[in-house]
């Protein structure tokens, strides 16, 4: 299969696991080893990643540069991600990566970047900060360009930093930029960025895969804390994602579900780095079994073993539907999406069916046992409350120390304080470990 791709990096293919390229990895990896530049459009969870470390690694061995390759990327978490593919791939050739995303202490990046790595892998505005500030650090020399989730890092207003990027690195160079989607923002970045394009398109109508079982919820809001406490009992066992609209639903609905015992970790764009990395390890390594996340995860996160996506929080931009289910029914296996869907939802839910283009069967529920959970249900929400008003209160102090993000971690000994009649917090009262 690996006709085009030399023995060392199919070596380095075998030992993660891929024993055949695909879709867009056949498409891509011949065009770009030919030397052509290449748009991707590619939906997510197609291997990616892949199609262009491959082309980029074999350049590598050729022609030994450091600073050599930028990939820009939209979120933390993904640029995380693309490293260690970089890394997995890379690791029998001595490839050195740096990745460069906000959260994280500028001046030991510079450092990491005065050694001069092969391959960048940034955010872009944390790139252009040490652009500007870190002395001794440019892309002049570069060799190619990378910006995956194109459609999402225009998006994300991201379109100053990329010009300011894109001014400061070699024409002279090869780009290669995929996307889900093929937008008028990405069309004009193509435009700006690429030299004779060639387009290798895998999937351009909206597809959820056939392996995946997508159901819905027709629910009053009032009562969606006990359908989804139902659901995670029925279905315990499996491993979730739970989509929130906000940072603020994921922390207090982590909250909730700590308190009725089930194990559950937030993941927001709220949390420190080192966080929602360690949540992530979490959920990866199976300690917990519930992951709450904002979109901030919705896309490109290659959790392997999630059996079910829930849209706890129907998504305000059906194409978001697409990249959050896709969380689950990865790689040939099956998965379950459930998609609550309350009064107020009705509209956008009907945008998602004409999205997919297809009606989704409604998931089969027993109201009256859903019942009889809302006691136990409205007693944890108090509880949640009480810790989340703490969790302000303690954001508000002054302090010296480190980050408390993922507070809700600690959500058990506030509990105990709770059931025991007397809790931290309240005006000035409560107490605080000495720093």
């Amino acid at each position: 299969e690996c006709l085009w791709v030399t023995g060392v990096l199919c070596e380095a293919c075998d030992l993660l696991g891929w024993k055949r390229p695909t879709k867009i990895q056949v498409e891509a990896i011949p065009v770009a080893l030919e030397g052509r530049d290449v748009i991707g459009l590619a939906e997510t969870g197609s291997g990616k990643t892949g199609a262009f470390a491959l082309p980029i690694l074999q350049s590598l061995l050729s022609h030994p540069q450091r600073l050599h390759t930028l990939v820009l990327t939209p979120t933390r978490e993904l640029a995380f991600q693309i490293g260690e593919q970089f890394e997995a791939l890379g690791s029998t050739i001595g490839v050195k990566t740096a990745v460069i995303v906000g959260g994280i202490d500028m001046m030991s990046q510079a450092l990491v970047l005065a050694k001069k790595p092969h391959v960048v892998i940034a955010t872009p505005g944390r790139l252009v900060d040490h652009l500007e500030n870190t002395k001794g650090f440019n892309l002049r020399a570069l060799k190619f360009l990378v910006m995956d989730e194109a459609d999402r890092i225009l998006n994300m207003d991201f379109e100053s930093e990329v010009d300011k990027i894109l001014k400061v690195i070699p024409r002279d160079r090869r780009t290669f930029l995929f996307s889900a989607t093929m937008t008028k923002k990405v069309q004009k970045l193509q435009r700006a960025a690429l030299k004779d394009p060639v387009k290798c398109a895998v999937s351009t109508k909206y597809a959820t895969v056939d392996k995946l079982q997508q159901y819905y919820i027709f629910i009053p809001a009032k009562y969606k804390d006990c359908y989804l406490v139902s659901i995670l009992n029925e279905l315990a066992g499996n491993s979730f994602i739970v989509f929130c609209g906000t940072c603020n639903n994921a922390q207090r609905v982590a909250l909730l579900l700590r308190n009725l015992g089930i194990t559950a970790v937030p993941l927001h764009g709220q949390m420190s780095q080192s966080k929602r990395l360690g949540a992530l390890n979490k959920f990866k390594s199976k300690s917990r079994s519930v992951l709450l996340a904002t979109d901030v995860a919705s896309r490109g996160l290659d959790i392997p073993h999630v059996d079910c996506v829930i849209n706890f929080d129907i998504p305000t931009h059906s194409k978001d539907y697409i990249h959050r289910v896709g969380r689950t029914a990865r790689a040939g296996r099956s998965g379950k999406s459930i998609t609550f869907v309350t009064q107020y939802d009705v509209e956008l839910f009907q945008r998602i069916e004409a999205l997919i283009g297809k009606k989704l069967p409604a998931f089969p529920t027993q109201e009256e046992e859903v019942m009889m959970l809302v006691e136990r249900v409205n007693e944890a929400q108090r509880f949640a409350r009480i810790e989340m008003k703490e969790q302000g209160e303690k954001r508000k102090r002054p302090r010296g120390g480190e980050d408390d993000g993922d507070d809700a971690e600690q959500s058990s000994g506030v509990r105990k304080k709770v059931k025991g009649g007397r809790f931290r917090g309240g005006k000035g009262g409560g107490f605080r470990r000495g720093r």
